[in-house]
């Protein structure tokens, strides 16, 4: 880099930085968003909200499911990477 581009580009450094983090910040939030074993856990809960009747059926199979799409969607991501 040269000197003219360093100093021209000296005034977007925060925002460079403040992309950069930002970035970071979503990919840790996807990481746990399809993280496996969070999914589990989670499942984990519908189950025992549905035995102490927490949760109607109709309730339990729709978190179940979108659970179990976040999963798929999870192992199809790291595939593509």
């Amino acid at each position: 880099m040269g000197l003219i581009t360093g100093l021209l580009g000296l005034p977007l450094a925060p925002l460079r930085g403040t992309v950069a983090i930002a970035d970071q910040i979503r990919k840790q939030a996807e990481e746990q968003y399809y993280d496996p074993v969070a999914i589990r856990a989670q499942l984990e809960e519908v189950d025992r909200q549905r035995a102490e009747g927490l949760l109607t059926e109709a309730e339990a199979v729709a978190w179940e499911d979108e659970l179990v799409d976040r999963l798929m969607a999870g192992r199809n991501r790291s595939r593509e990477d």
